[in-house]
């Protein structure tokens, strides 16, 4: 193209070889970055959308899916459900842990078929989810109790209760479950027996 000497020959080729360097530049340049994007970062941390566990876990307990190996499969190894102050004498109630915690959710839709839990609030404050919700369904099932067997209304109920999960590593610790009892058995038609209460000595409804 240019003769030798001729000055322009020599303009050229430092064009074309400054041309050629950036070019070799640009594509290790991005390959090393695509490299780097690639690497794990090995000082991250694996963070848990707690709010979504806890949610799949109210999900699987639906009276229209009643996944109970799902819910299960979402709790520890040690994971345990307290329902209310469980544990705590004299106001404790049952504790469900192993086997056990697919068995509560059973229970529960023995007399509920159709159990729905309305999320109205879920709070998270890091491994710890606080739930604001109505425990809704129809009482179309036998309700055991100490005193016998209630047999179904068909009452609707539309009970006020606060959940309370804990997590750790993306599984679910501990459950501490909160329903206002007394208004979910007004609403099912089995009322309080204030009579016998009354008529029984104290030491005998304290020992009871």
């Amino acid at each position: 193209m240019f003769k030798q000497g001729d000055p322009r020959r020599r303009a050229f080729l430092r064009t074309a070889a400054i041309g050629v360097a950036a070019t070799q530049f640009g594509v290790f340049g991005t390959a090393r970055a695509q490299s780097d994007e690639s690497k794990p970062d090995e000082e991250s941390e694996i963070t848990y959308d707690n709010e979504a566990i806890v949610r799949q876990a109210y999900h699987t307990a639906e009276g229209s899916v009643m996944d109970v190996p799902g819910f299960v499969a979402l709790f520890a190894d040690d994971g345990v459900i307290n329902l209310g102050h469980a544990g705590v004498e004299p106001l404790g109630l049952e504790s469900y842990q192993g086997d056990t915690l697919g068995g509560l959710v059973v229970s529960v839709a023995t007399y509920f078929p159709d159990i729905h839990r309305e999320l109205h609030r879920v709070n998270v404050l890091g491994d710890m989810v606080a739930v604001e919700l109505s425990i809704q369904g129809t009482f179309l099932g036998p309700l055991e109790t100490p005193a016998g067997i209630v047999q179904p209304t068909g009452a609707k109920v539309d009970v006020p209760t606060a959940d309370f999960w804990y997590l750790r590593d993306g599984k679910i610790e501990m459950f501490n479950c909160y329903v206002m009892v007394s208004t979910m058995l007004a609403q099912m038609g089995v009322m309080p027996d204030f009579a016998s209460a009354v008529a029984a000595p104290v030491a005998e409804r304290l020992s009871s």
